[in-house]
């Protein structure tokens, strides 16, 4: 009952009469304790009490000293009558200021809290246990000194003895002298008197003072001893462990003060319990965790998930696995990029990097087997394709760029994160994604031994032909410095190999040595490694000539000579020094100096300067945008000025090769920047001026234009819809590639954070978008280039319209059409008279010459859509012949090149809307495909022959000729009027790749029918082609993709072999790449390498999505299958604990499963992107829940295929979500995490809780949530902080309520701060009575 003020206060009077009443008789502690619970009962007073605490501590204290009083105070705890913990708190306040003068007291202040500090199991239940510890707060201002609110109890009881701890360890520290020795200098808690002690009641004689003295030190011990039991008792170290992970400034602040008293601590050394090593061990981040022995059922059940997220690599080779089949994501990711149809915005740096991450994270490898797993990727990327098949895609030069340069640069870029790390970890916030710090330079040294592991996969660093001659150069250089001998850069540059006395067997390892000491990764210790060269130089062979032209003459002071420019040209530069002079000459020299140096940059020191080669893309893209000269006051563009040697260096990167690299280095926003003002200015030129290079070439501002144009065109799918792969609500990372969309990337580039200048390849990127202009630009600033754009996208999704008789466009169509039909008379009517959108005519041109009309690029590319229809409806109508319309055309594509873009345009659209007539390749009106058609059958029946896909015929119609719709048919026509020279290569690419997607759009065997035409042009591409017309296999048919999809499966888990390592895995996956020189002949190529130049032309990803899942789930049923038979399944199904029988089929099971999620998530991120992984967590992970699944029953409720696919999907899920996110909060794209993230967990916490009724096996949803949570917990903790804690709590609930008390504990111990306090009553909780 309530107490009024008055009542309360005679009340303790009343307790503190009592008390000195027994005091004065000496009565026992048991009958006081007895007399005074019963008086507190009677009036009302709830125990244990708060108030009854305060009264007797502050009796005691100090006026009250007296052994009686402290056996009172020790039986009002024993009785329950005072809460233990807040006693603790109030004599902490009151006994370690104190703790010289009244040494007895301290120490009996520490017995008690030996007593009851460790037993919080019962207080945690007691009726007052809120208003104890806000008490508690009050007493130690717990919340002032910890910076978190006091609502929660269990923050409070974390805060309670991490203070009990600190206080003892900062008395401790001061006892000892040592405190002055902290940052601080003094301590954040009371452990000094406020005021100058008197004791009257002290006797100073000598002996009096040398048993304090000595009780002292005494005291010092224990204190030290009680710091160690914290550390050390499972309960309290799971509780610091909170502190650790949630409050790391304090934790951080603690630690260093333990490690001053692990290094400097007398009493430390003096302890009979506790040694320095024993407390330096207890406070290492690998003793101060939340794992438990006890519960041994539990403990193996979260064990268990944990070797499923992160396999133990013996436990992987023992079973069959090849180890490398954890980096499948990386491979497929390296082998994606070599897809010459499809330039990345982003960075090959930033995305490696990324996916190096999340794979190290989840398969939870040390540093140096992850460096050796990225080699050994990018080795067999170069391998895969050693000898490449000739046509308009990437070549070895581009394999090589991903090994030598962007590998490294990936290594770069995660050693340099580990040494840019704050040492301060306040700095870092929470801690949650911490691993124990190791000294600076530990990548390193796993960069090292990766790098000397590495020389054991000798079939791996067998280089190419190409590049044996630079191998070689590698090895020598090594050698030479191991002999001593000094050679310097003319050495290298003169010296042919064949002049050498020895055979100095360089490898792909000597390369990337070379390419890790360039960039400071190793030094030159890296050549006397074991076994890296072979034999020793004693001396320079004398016939070596000196005198040929080379970087190093050219260093000091050489002319740029023909002779130089050519070598220079085909011998890349061997350090910055170099190309930084090419550069400078580029930018100061004179007007032949200049182009000179550009075509310099453009060559070699491009293709296969990997060393430099970063910088060489960025000076390249630097002078693309040249600045306005200081001089400069003409009226027009300053660019102008530049057209010689900015068309120099656009020809010069154009290669297919060349705009890859660009691509990889993430210098396509800041190229496409760099080329839209010269598109903008040269394309509003009348071409009436003209320049001269000093080859005797002359340039026109159409040929600037369409050579700039041409490339721009090429670094977006501009011929596509741009949300054609719209799935949710984002599209997918391929159709996001726009003009506005590039230069929003690039804009990006200049308002990067402060953390990522800490990124090399960030900070290269922002200076790069700096150099051209420091601010922000948008497609508004370049109108004419925003006209052509918006005109496009509207050719492409609406029929032409809007041209208007008598305008300036329609003028412009006139004169266009005159120009490439003036050799045809019809009558009294000119072509145009039959211009679909105009109704006047010009009049007939003159048959023999018809001067062609000097008109600006732009104005012309708005007229070519109208040009182009009314060409192409006159042919429909008879009105021009075949032969007429492809003539005219190529007269059009000579006049402007860029008007091949528009073309290109205009019929996709006009083959996706399907109205034009097929025409008949027959072979007199339309070219014939017939020589060829059956040849490229056969050769198609070869490529796709492991994949079990039936190839339709290719001779449908019987013996009639093959057709083609109209646009296709004049497209391919015009195409195929090109050489195949450099000079034509340019615009060839831009070409190639349109033709064949618009070949894809129209229905079977078009492409095939594409192919046989253009092989007849071009024999050596006959290889290409046929690849190409093999891949529209899967366009018109879902259950031909279907059927690939599973052979991919098939193929990567070997599920008809008994292990992955006799077959399956990446080879089995990705085979030799397309293969035709590996085999003599077209041969059948694997299945991975198929999808990936497929699916970019697919459409429906949500239905990819489905049937990967699917697959995915149909391979678990049958590995289960293979590894557990019938009766071996009834064994296990009856061993207790149900994975202890046939262990070893579990470990193997679950190896290959892992490799189906590995391979699943990996085919869904690089088919949809962001797009697809947000509606697979939001919809299609739901569904699949929710839905029923009959073929998962058939093992019953308990079955092993239930348990194995909840774990796969988990895994599954997990990567998927790491792909897309990342496994931290580093990159921009992981701000999208949180909202799907939270969405995904509410749903997994409403089903536990009864809230969503599920279809699917409950052990399978039972796996997944435990699968999924422990790979959170275990790989990415830094996704559990965007969770909402009341999400958490629910899910650790549902967790216990399945036995998984230490997965719950691990959640809630990572939830962050608003968890923490659940955390903490879990761990008392579970505290043995």
């Amino acid at each position: 009952m309530a107490i009024s003020m008055q009542s309360s206060s005679s009340l303790w009077d009343g307790v503190l009469e009592t008390t000195k009443v027994a005091q004065e008789k000496g009565s026992d502690p048991l009958l006081w304790a007895l007399q005074v619970s019963s008086n507190l009962s009677f009036s009302g007073v709830c125990l244990p009490s708060v108030e009854l605490a305060d009264v007797l501590v502050s009796y005691i204290c100090w006026e009250n000293n007296v052994p009686i009083l402290w056996k009172f105070l020790e039986k009002a705890l024993a009785l329950k009558i005072v809460p233990p913990l807040l006693v603790l708190a109030l004599l902490s306040d009151r006994v370690i200021p104190c703790r010289s003068s009244r040494p007895v007291a301290y120490r009996l202040y520490m017995e008690l809290l030996k007593r009851y500090a460790f037993d919080l199991k019962c207080q945690m239940n007691g009726p007052n246990h809120e208003k104890v510890m806000k008490s508690i707060d009050a007493v130690l201002q717990l919340s002032h000194n910890f910076g978190l609110p006091a609502s929660d109890p269990g923050i409070l009881v974390v805060e309670f003895i991490c203070s009990i701890v600190w206080q003892l360890l900062d008395a401790s520290l001061d006892d000892e002298g040592l405190l002055e020795h902290t940052a601080e200098k003094s301590s954040t808690w009371a452990i000094k008197p406020k005021e100058m002690e008197i004791d009257a009641h002290d006797n100073y004689d000598e002996k009096r003072t040398e048993y304090h003295e000595r009780l002292q030190n005494l005291n010092t011990v224990l204190a030290v001893e009680i710091i160690g039991k914290f550390l050390q008792h499972k309960m309290t170290s799971r509780i610091l462990f909170l502190v650790r992970q949630n409050l790391p400034t304090h934790w951080l602040r603690l630690t260093r003060r333990l490690q001053l008293l692990v290094v400097h601590s007398s009493a430390l050394r003096n302890s009979k319990v506790l040694t320095a090593e024993d407390l330096r061990l207890l406070t290492s981040d690998t003793h101060i965790t939340l794992a438990r022995e006890s519960k041994k059922g539990s403990h193996q059940k979260f064990h268990a998930v944990r070797i499923f997220g992160s396999l133990v690599s013996s436990a992987g080779l023992s079973h069959g696995a090849s180890p490398s089949a954890q980096w499948l994501p990386l491979d497929l990711a390296l082998e994606d990029a070599m897809d010459g149809y499809q330039v990345n915005a982003t960075s090959a740096i930033e995305i490696v990097t990324g996916l190096i991450k999340t794979l190290q994270a989840i398969n939870g490898t040390p540093w140096n087997d992850t460096f050796l797993g990225l080699w050994i990727a990018a080795l067999r990327l170069v391998q895969r394709e050693r000898d490449p098949i000739e046509g308009p895609i990437p070549r070895l030069d581009t394999r090589l760029c991903m090994l030598l340069s962007i590998t490294t640069l990936v290594v770069a870029n995660i050693i340099e994160e580990e040494e840019n790390l704050p040492i301060d970890k306040s700095e870092c916030g929470s801690t949650n994604h911490w691993k124990e710090r190791k000294e600076p330079g530990d990548r390193r040294k796993d960069l090292v031994s990766s790098l000397q592991l590495l020389g054991d996969h000798h079939s791996l660093l067998t280089p190419p032909q190409s590049v044996v001659s630079a191998a070689n150069q590698a090895a020598a250089k090594a050698m030479s410095f191991i002999s001593g001998t000094n050679t310097g850069s003319a050495y290298s540059d003169g010296i042919s190999m064949k002049d050498m006395p020895v055979n100095f067997s360089g490898n792909m390892r000597h390369l990337i040595v070379e390419s890790c000491i360039a960039r400071n990764l190793l030094d030159t210790s890296a050549y006397f490694w074991p076994g890296y060269v072979i034999g020793r130089i004693n001396h320079i062979p004398h016939g070596v000539s000196a005198q040929a032209p080379c970087w190093s003459s050219f260093m000091k002071g050489a002319p740029l000579t023909p002779a130089m420019i050519s070598a220079l040209v085909s011998i890349p530069a061997s350090s910055l020094a170099e190309i930084e002079k090419i550069f400078e000459l580029a930018v100061s020299g004179s007007d032949d100096e200049k182009i000179s140096a550009a075509t310099i940059l453009c060559g070699a020191s491009l293709l296969r300067g990997w060393n430099i080669q970063e910088h060489t893309a960025q000076f390249i893209t630097r002078l693309l945008s040249p600045p306005v000269p200081a001089d400069y006051s003409g009226c027009d563009s300053h660019l102008i000025c530049y057209a010689p040697i900015l068309n120099v260096l656009i020809v010069g990167i154009a290669s297919v090769d060349c705009v890859q690299i660009f691509s990889l280095h993430g210098l396509v926003p800041q190229l496409a920047c760099s080329l839209m003002p010269i598109c903008e200015v040269f394309g509003s030129c009348v071409p009436d001026v003209s320049w001269t290079l000093p080859t005797g070439e002359e340039i026109s501002a159409h040929a600037v234009f369409s050579n700039a144009f041409a490339l721009l065109l090429r670094l977006w799918r501009f011929n596509h819809p741009p949300l054609e792969h719209g799935v949710g609500d984002v599209p997918t990372v391929g159709s996001q590639l726009t003009p506005e969309y590039l230069l929003s990337i690039r804009n990006s580039h200049l308002v990067s954070s402060g953390n990522s200048h800490r990124d090399q390849n960030k900070r290269r990127l922002s200076e790069v978008a700096a150099s051209s202009s420091p601010e922000p630009i948008f497609l508004d600033s370049f109108p004419k280039l925003k006209v052509w754009y918006r005109q496009h996208q509207k050719c492409l999704a609406a029929t032409l319209s809007g041209l208007v008789h008598g305008t300036s466009v329609h003028q412009i169509v006139n004169v266009l059409l005159n120009m490439m039909f003036r050799k045809i008379n019809r009558g009294n009517h000119s072509i145009t008279t039959i211009t679909s959108g105009s109704s006047g005519s010009s009049g007939p041109g003159n048959e023999d010459s018809y001067p062609r009309p000097k008109l600006p690029a732009w104005d012309i590319l708005e007229a070519v859509p109208f040009v182009v229809d009314a060409a192409l409806t006159a042919c429909a109508h008879g009105k021009l012949s075949p032969r007429e319309l492809a003539t005219g055309l190529k007269d059009l594509a000579d006049y402007l090149p860029a008007s091949l873009a528009t073309i290109v345009s205009y019929f996709s659209a006009e083959v996706s809307r399907g109205v034009w007539k097929p025409v008949l390749m027959n072979g007199t009106d339309w070219p014939s495909p017939a020589a060829n058609l059956c040849n490229v059958e056969d050769k198609i029946h070869k490529i796709l022959a492991t994949t079990g896909v039936d190839v339709p015929s290719l001779a449908a119609g019987g013996s009639s000729p093959a057709a083609l719709p109209l646009p296709l048919a004049a497209y391919v026509s015009l195409t195929i009027t090109y050489k195949i020279d450099k000079a034509s290569e340019r615009f060839l690419n831009l070409a190639g790749p349109a033709l064949e997607s618009l070949a894809a759009d129209c229905p079977w065997p078009c492409m095939p029918i594409v192919a046989s035409l253009w092989t007849q042009k071009a024999k050596r591409w006959f290889d290409f082609l046929v690849f190409s017309a093999s891949r529209t296999v899967f366009l018109h048919n879902s259950d031909a993709l279907v059927q690939l999809l599973k052979s991919c499966f098939a193929a990567t888990l070997g599920l008809n072999a008994k292990t992955i390592s006799s077959c399956g895995g990446i080879g089995a996956l990705l085979g030799h790449g397309f293969g035709s020189h590996f085999c003599g002949g077209i041969s059948a190529v694997a299945p991975g390498i198929l999808y990936l130049r497929v699916f970019r032309s697919i459409r429906d990803i949500a239905f990819i999505t489905e049937e990967i899942i699917s697959l995915m789930m149909g391979s678990v049923r049958e590995i289960a299958s293979n590894e557990f038979p019938g009766q071996r399944l009834d064994k296990l199904k009856r061993t207790k604990n149900g994975l202890r029988g046939g262990q070893n089929s579990l470990t193997a099971a679950i190896i290959r499963v892992k490799l189906a999620a590995s391979l699943g998530a990996s085919l869904i991120w690089l088919s949809g992107g962001l797009g697809v992984i947000q509606s697979l967590f939001k919809e299609t992970l739901p569904s699949w829940f929710i839905a029923v699944h009959r073929s998962q029953r058939e093992n019953g409720p308990d079955g092993i295929v239930s348990m194995l696919g909840g774990y796969t999907l988990a895994y599954f899920a997990v990567l998927c979500g790491a792909f897309a996110w990342g496994v931290d909060s580093s990159s921009s794209v992981s701000k999208r995490r949180p909202k799907i993230l939270r969405m995904h967990m509410e749903f997994l916490a409403s089903a536990i809780d009864g809230k969503i009724s599920l279809g699917c096996d409950w052990a399978t949803w039972r796996s997944y949530v435990s699968g999924f949570v422990s790979l959170m917990v275990c790989c990415t903790p830094s996704w559990v902080l965007e969770v909402d804690a009341d999400v958490l709590k629910r899910l650790s609930r549902g967790l216990r309520q399945w036995n998984e008390e230490d997965l719950a504990l691990a959640l809630l111990g990572i939830g962050g701060v608003e968890v923490m306090g659940a955390a903490a009553e879990l761990i008392i909780e579970a505290q043995q009575s």
